[in-house]
This record gives C-alpha cells, structure tokens and sequence, in this order.
C-alpha cells in the first residue's frame, strides 16, 4: 500500500455503497466518486487517489463483468478484499413517510432486491444508474410521494429521513470489493489465509484447462473462485482463479511451472489476506458464477 493513504477511489455517487464500503474499511480516507469502472483504475495510475476499491461479486446478482474486463490490462494489483453487507432502506424527504409514497427510485438491481416490499405499498418503481443518485434525486425534487431505496449513509449526505430500514427480500445481500494499489502488498510467506489472483489464458491444446489447473491439485491449494472470459472475436479465453494459497511457497511455485506448461500470458493480479467474513458468504456468491 502506498505510504500513508489520504485518498480512495470508488465508481458512484457520495453514499453510494461502494462509498460506504471505502469508509468502512478507511474511516480516515477521503473518498473520491468516479463515474466510472474504468475512471476509478485510472484515478490510482495517475496519482489521483492512491486505492480503489471496486465491486466483483454480489450474492444476489452475481459478477460485476465490467471490473474483470478492466483487471487484465489496468495495471493495479489487489492488496485486500472486503465483504459488504447490503441492507437498503427507504427515503424520503423531510416530512413524508411510507405511507404517503406512491414512488421509488433505486438502482436496477435494487429494485428486485425489493421487491415484495414495493409490492406491499404499491409504488412504481423508477431506475436510476446507482442507489446514491436516486437519492440526490428525491433530496432535489423534494416532492412527499417520491422515496429511494439506498444507503443510510445516502440519508445523511443529502438530507433524507430514513422511513424503512432493512426492506431487501433477502437478509443475505453481500458485495464482494477487491482493494486496489500500484503496488503489490504480498503478506509474509508465514502468514496463513492468503488469497493469490492471477489471470491466464490456455494453450490450444486439449484438455488445457484442465491439466492447468492440475498442479494445484496435486500441491495441495483449494481453488475458490474460477471464472472464464471471451475476447470480442469469441476466440481467445481467459481465466480468472482465486487460489488459496501463498504464491511465494515452494508448492505454489511447483504449481505455477505446471500451469506454464499449459497455460500462457499468465498475469499475477495480487496476494492478499482472506477477508474474515469469507467463509460466511464465499458458498453463495460461488452458487451464482
């Protein structure tokens, strides 16, 4: 990690959940919203904030496909996860409650997340590009019939009474973040509960995949995570692998040699410790890829 951070990166708006990710982890870091994915990678290239920390998984919607597009070519190495729980409540302006509501703005994957509860008072839903503008929305429009489903922290940014805490139909709601830097943080060879990432695409040759991901079989490291990717001409696939395990062990190093046999362009992404809560929400996130 770059030397005393000040400044962390995230794709949204001011209260968004990624925003609420980065202070709860860095309490003590300026936050500084992107527009996007994309824009939050070149944010820590060029010495703008020096983390980002991006959205990959969520237990209910599955990937964040854009994220894992930009990993291979954004220059940034993982140097933590975190395990955000999602609990959306409802908002409105200052003087409303639910009852008087006949509206709803929120994200598009908010809106199913919530759906029995928008069903029981009967709103109509309205999409917005993340939860945290359609809460800056409701603040400026300022009209008693129209509420949001974001954070509690969007409340308190722009000005919302909470009127309902905890409406998701499903209690489980969990993003997973990867932490971002110039700079590799690998942990001591000693420590245990290390999460190495790489990229790779095979050789074509058959069986590659398979006889890649051999060697770390047979040294003894659990894959947790295996996703493939298709270039835009349907032709080149890659592979992105969560492995447990340190890269600088001896085993790991005799899986990596076979893994060259078999695979190419293999990218080192990052080794980090596992987040605490991984054991917690790793099965259901893995039950939606």
């Amino acid at each position: 990690m770059s030397q005393n951070p000040k400044r962390i990166a995230f794709q949204g708006t001011y209260g968004a959940y990624s925003d609420l990710a980065c202070r709860t982890v860095f309490p003590d870091l300026e936050t500084i919203p992107c527009n996007s994915f994309n824009e939050a990678f070149q944010a820590v290239q060029d010495d703008k904030a020096d983390l980002a920390m991006i959205p990959v998984d969520n237990t209910i919607a599955g990937r964040v496909a854009d994220v894992h597009t930009l990993m291979p070519d954004g220059e940034l190495f993982i140097i933590g996860e975190h395990f955000q729980p999602i609990r959306h409540a409802l908002l409105g302006v200052k003087g409303t409650s639910k009852e008087m509501l006949s509206h709803v703005h929120s994200h598009i994957h908010a809106l199913p997340q919530c759906r029995k509860f928008i069903d029981s008072l009967k709103l109509k839903a309205h999409i917005h590009a993340d939860t945290a503008g359609a809460a800056e929305e409701v603040a400026k429009r300022g009209d008693i019939a129209h509420g949001a489903l974001a954070s509690t922290l969007a409340a308190e940014i722009y000005g919302l009474d909470i009127l309902a805490e905890d409406v998701q139909d499903k209690q489980l709601n969990t993003t997973r973040f990867l932490i971002l830097s110039q700079e590799p943080e690998i942990p001591e060879e000693h420590e245990p509960n290390v999460i190495t990432s790489l990229i790779f695409e095979v050789r074509n040759i058959p069986a590659a995949l398979y006889k890649s991901l051999g060697g770390f079989a047979t040294n003894g490291f659990n894959i947790v995570k295996l996703e493939s990717y298709i270039d835009e001409n349907f032709n080149a696939a890659q592979f992105y692998v969560d492995i447990e395990g340190h890269p600088e062990s001896a085993a790991f190093c005799r899986a990596l040699e076979e893994l060259g046999f078999y695979a190419k362009d293999v990218k080192f992404l990052g080794a980090y410790p596992a987040h605490p809560s991984r054991k917690v929400y790793t099965n259901n996130i893995g039950e939606i890829d």
